[in-house]
């Protein structure tokens, strides 16, 4: 989703990730200029860079002969800007654009959603679903809107309509069980979280979804990192467990003798950084 402000937990429960189409995977490959993928989902916005103008040597022929490629379009020059975070010139090349399809309307939404202009950014998603109304990126897109919103209830209902599209989407499954944790739905969030990393275990990296803030409480992030935990955990990734653990520890949501009597974290006992862990916060 439907670039843009990267990085991976940053202070908030709900981890949005916002994602683009699959033609802004990549630049049109027939353009000539080196692409220049953005860091991150879901699903992910990944834009080359803009294609530029030149002369190149035609072969076979003339030594003078010379083969002039077509000026970047609009969209092109928006994509180039957005994957270099230039979010406001990248609007104005969208803006050119006569009738903009489905893409460029979501595009568009992104860009304004990464300066944080939820109003702009809610009507271009609005417009591209009109046009596409069973894209899942942009009904996600939509999704993480009102979750910024903190309506919920309505961000529940873009995810889950998302996912009877694409029932495989990692990061939608993930976005969908960060939004079941703001309403205090627990195990229905650990069950996105779980199958979420079933199909993508990466899901969770920095390098697999755009995020933008959501605040919300402590708690509530420490109840995110313990229940990414115990879903890292069953997919086997004691690293990741073993740091959610301390996050979620050091947001208070638990305590050494909670996690002690939770079963779920058994395999994790006998390792030395476990241990640890657990004695330096029994002797805070």
């Amino acid at each position: 989703m439907s670039g843009l402000k990267q990085h991976l937990w940053i202070p908030g429960l709900v981890l949005m990730g916002v994602m683009a189409g699959p033609c802004c995977a990549q630049a049109d490959q027939s353009q000539s200029a080196p692409a220049a993928a953005s860091p991150a989902q879901a699903s992910t916005v990944g834009q080359s860079a803009g294609p530029v103008t030149g002369q190149v040597p035609s072969t076979p022929g003339p030594a003078n002969a010379t083969i002039q490629t077509p000026p970047p379009t609009d969209e092109e020059i928006g994509d180039s800007l957005s994957a270099r975070r230039a979010y406001q010139s990248a609007i104005t090349a969208y803006q050119k654009i006569q009738n903009p399809s489905a893409e460029v309307w979501n595009k568009m939404g992104i860009a304004y959603q990464m300066m944080f202009n939820q109003k702009d950014a809610e009507r271009c998603y609005a417009n591209s679903l009109k046009k596409d109304p069973r894209n899942p990126q942009v009904l996600n897109n939509m999704a993480t809107i009102y979750d910024a919103q903190k309506e919920y209830g309505t961000a529940e209902h873009y995810y889950r309509k998302a996912l009877r599209i694409d029932p495989k989407a990692a990061i939608i499954l993930r976005n969908l069980g960060s939004n079941y944790l703001s309403q205090h739905k627990f195990s229905r969030g650990e069950m996105c979280f779980q199958q979420a990393m079933a199909i993508d275990p990466t899901v969770f990296d920095a390098h697999s979804g755009v995020s933008v803030e959501n605040p919300s409480s402590v708690q509530d992030r420490g109840a995110m990192h313990y229940y990414m935990a115990r879903s890292c955990v069953s997919a086997g990734m004691q690293d990741c467990a073993i740091q959610n653990l301390r996050l979620a520890l050091n947001e208070g949501f638990t305590n050494p003798k909670k996690i002690a009597a939770d079963s779920s974290f058994a395999t994790l006992r006998p390792l030395p950084a476990f241990q640890l862990l657990i004695a330096a916060q029994s002797s805070q």
